[in-house]
């Protein structure tokens, strides 16, 4: 019954394919607002979860326009190879991370980040 409204960024984490498109399964994720953050309110929906998402380092990429999947994957790309191969960083996944509500035409912020190892 507790409202929190939306944070940023929204996170989707993809799971990529051999080719590097998404895999059908996807995980999206919100950011608890900090004045919840010591005692979440209950979801009431069972496919919600609260999860403690742990400190970690990243490797990121950041663009702007409306992000679709092709965006996140053609980045997740470049990033790729731009870190090359002595980078260590986790291959099952990576973060796609958009900032804006749907209505900013202007001056958007997508991110894509890979876990370092």
């Amino acid at each position: 019954g507790v409202g929190m409204g939306m944070t940023a960024p929204v996170s989707i984490t993809a799971f990529p394919a051999e080719d590097g498109s998404f895999q059908q399964k996807v995980k999206v994720s919100l950011r608890i607002p900090n004045q919840f953050q010591d005692n979440p309110p209950c979801p009431t929906d069972d496919s919600i979860k609260i999860e403690e998402r742990q400190a970690m380092t990243i490797y990121s990429t950041q663009f702007g326009g409306y992000a679709k999947e092709a965006d996140y994957v053609s980045y997740a790309a470049k990033l790729k190879a731009a870190l090359g191969s002595d980078a260590a960083y986790r291959k099952d996944f990576y973060l796609c991370n958009g900032y804006d509500p749907p209505m900013k035409p202007y001056g958007r912020r997508n991110e894509v980040w890979f876990v370092k190892e």
